[in-house]
């Protein structure tokens, strides 16, 4: 039995490990709490505390978690990703750097934004460091640049915590204004044990329409396997050049009909809300993967697509309101919001529109998995009043 250290478990993690079956292997031991749920945070005495802990390895499956993770991993001589790696990957004026000495196609043009325009509009504008679409627009007339905001309570806590890993909080703070792209926007998912990546999957990204919010991602993905062999080619050579080894990874690209695919970002951390989806299918957790690399096992995950078709699908609403009662708890829904507040006062959510729920739906074909999930939405009981007046 080896035990293993999950920092500030979200709620998602819980139910998928205990998916994965793997108690009679690891012990899983949740250390604090989802810093999205927390105002105060000490990561320096966190760290303290995890380090007089018994444990084989450690993991986390967002970025500040993760990157926590990898400092206390570093610090006890556990398996895993360097803080260095992580850092390259989350800081995006680093990360596109060395995209663009590694895979210059797959590279966009791309700029830290200083008060002079990199190059002209319409361009696309985040945070340098950032989470889920947070503060992340198009830009179609400068005079929209007067109105950026930072995620401020975020890029403060990961320029504290970058700082136990040597690098300077100034640099959580800033904006990347990148040109525009266009494709099919896709999620490659694997893992990196000995310098060797290994492809799980790709995942197709399907927004509402005439929107910049996703409403749903279909596992696997439509492209050709020729055109997913490019984009794990592309991840390969990346990663290799971060320096990345020894943990799970996302990288999302653009996919045009012709010429190369484009890097959007490269994310050092397991997709967790792709993990259902991925054990309905292959009837193997993501989870199961991720605790092995912790204590330095190889996975041996079996490439190739599965048979069916899974989604993952996002409930939203394009507008604030008062929520007054939410659904039952069920299986295979998580919950986003709880009655008593407005949509803007609770959740992690874009520039346009409020997550309400997140459900999961399987079906021999993509038409049947799509249609599940929207029947199943439209028929959740929530209450939302008109938002009151200011």
């Amino acid at each position: 039995m080896r035990d293993l250290l999950l920092l500030c478990p979200q709620a998602r993690d819980i139910v998928c490990i205990d998916a994965a079956d793997v108690a009679g292997r690891y012990r899983v031991r949740y250390v604090g709490s989802d810093l999205d749920q927390l105002d105060d945070f000490d990561p320096a005495s966190f760290l303290e505390e995890c380090e007089a802990i018994p444990a084989d390895g450690v993991v986390g499956t967002k970025d500040q978690s993760a990157l926590l993770a990898s400092i206390l991993a570093e610090r006890r001589g556990f398996s895993g990703p360097t803080p260095q790696a992580l850092l390259a990957c989350q800081h995006k004026p680093t990360s596109r750097g060395i995209q663009q000495r590694a895979v210059p196609d797959a590279t966009p043009r791309f700029a830290v934004l200083d008060g002079d325009l990199p190059f002209e509009v319409p361009f696309f504008v985040k945070p340098v460091i950032g989470r889920l679409s947070q503060n992340a627009f198009r830009i179609d007339d400068a005079a929209d640049l007067v109105d950026l905001q930072e995620i401020d309570r975020y890029t403060t806590r990961h320029g504290e915590i970058a700082a136990l890993a040597g690098a300077s909080p100034d640099l959580a703070h800033g904006f990347l204004v990148e040109e525009l792209l266009t494709g099919l926007e896709v999620t490659l998912e694997g893992y990196v044990h000995e310098g060797r990546v290994t492809t799980i999957g790709v995942t197709d990204s399907v927004k509402y329409p005439g929107t910049l919010s996703f409403e749903r991602f279909e596992y696997p993905t439509t492209i050709s396997e020729e055109r997913e062999a490019e984009l794990s080619d592309t991840a390969a050579v990346v990663l290799s050049a971060v320096g990345f080894d020894g943990g799970f990874f996302n990288v999302e690209f653009f996919v045009p009909d012709e010429g190369p695919a484009r890097i959007i970002e490269v994310n050092g951390r397991i997709a967790t809300q792709f993990a259902p989806l991925v054990q309905g299918l292959h009837g193997r957790s993501t989870y199961e993967a991720l605790l092995m690399l912790a204590t330095g096992e190889d996975p041996g995950w079996h490439e190739g697509r599965p048979d069916g078709v899974g989604v993952s699908y996002v409930v939203r609403v394009f507008y604030d309101a008062f929520v007054e009662t939410v659904p039952d708890p069920e299986n295979g829904l998580e919950l986003l919001i709880r009655p008593g507040l407005l949509l803007s006062e609770q959740g992690t959510n874009d520039a346009q529109s409020y997550r309400l729920a997140i459900l999961y739906g399987f079906g021999e074909t993509r038409e049947e998995a799509v249609a599940r999930c929207r029947a199943r939405a439209a028929a959740l009981n929530f209450r939302l009043a008109p938002a009151p007046v200011r």
